[in-house]
């Protein structure tokens, strides 16, 4: 009976989440005088690439999603480094230091990123790197090394330190015993962290608005929002829904790629012994 509940219930939470994506597909694939026409068509007559072709005709969106794979990617790489690094060294401190040390580096975290904008735009306006990629890696890094480091923290200290106590009889060294035991051993939690870092550093609009005002350096958040048509009152949605359409595709291919890790991670503890 609870089952017989549970199925029907579950299918509507599924189509009311999926919902939003279908319509921005079927939008993207509509002519555009389909788009706009009244009474509204949920499926169009025929499917059309036209939106899609004019948003490469109208802006370097290629350039946009090649700028949002360099940062996303390198914001990923890099704060899963610094943090595997610094869980790393925290697993070796006494368990209330390394609690206390991560109560700061979370607080640091509850600041929303709005209110990090200008700071960020200071320093990395002082360091030269306006209009450089790497700028907005290293902002990326820093608004989530909080969250990598507590994700994999709570890996690494899951992982009995005798493994530890073997490999260095063996002769590892503190870099070997890192990349060899304790980063396979937390694949899992890699993945998910990586997962979540990647969608962050993509979707995110505001700093990349801040400290890439050339065209030429937008990412796709920002490459998106300066679609627009000949006024005011001919917002081109086709073209926008055709762009946050090939714009999805990189993120459910980064979890796709990761999924058997991610269920690996959330998983973890479900089944005892």
């Amino acid at each position: 009976m609870r089952r017989a509940l549970l199925l029907p219930l579950g299918l509507l939470v599924v189509i009311y989440c999926l919902f939003p994506f279908f319509w921005t597909v079927v939008t993207a694939l509509k002519p555009p005088q389909e788009v706009f026409s009244l009474p509204i068509r949920y499926l169009p007559k025929a499917l059309s690439a036209e939106n899609f072709v004019e948003v490469f005709h109208k802006r370097p969106f290629s350039r946009y999603i090649f700028n949002s794979l360099i940062v996303a990617t390198g914001g990923t790489l890099l704060t899963l480094v610094l943090a595997s690094l610094v869980a790393f060294r925290l697993r070796y401190m006494p368990v209330q230091r390394a609690l206390s040390f991560q109560r700061w580096l979370l607080m640091g975290a509850i600041v929303p990123p709005t209110l990090l904008v200008i700071p960020i735009f200071v320093v990395i306006k002082a360091l030269g790197l306006i209009n450089n990629p790497l700028g907005l890696i290293l902002s990326y890094c820093f608004l989530n090394l909080p969250f990598g480091v507590w994700m994999l923290y709570a890996a690494f200290s899951r992982i009995p330190k005798e493994l530890d106590e073997a490999a260095m009889i063996d002769g590892f060294s503190w870099g070997e015993i890192l990349l060899r035991i304790i980063l396979p051993l937390s694949r899992a939690a890699l993945a998910v962290s990586a997962a979540l870092i990647f969608i962050f550093c993509w979707n995110e609009f505001l700093i990349a608005l801040t400290l890439m005002p050339d065209q030429n350096r937008y990412t796709v958040p920002v490459g998106i929002s300066m679609l627009s048509g000949a006024s005011i009152y001919e917002i081109p949605w086709g073209q926008i829904n055709a762009a946050v359409t090939l714009t999805t595709l990189p993120v459910i291919l980064t979890v796709a790629l990761l999924e058997r890790w991610i269920v690996e991670g959330l998983t973890a503890g479900a089944i005892k012994g």
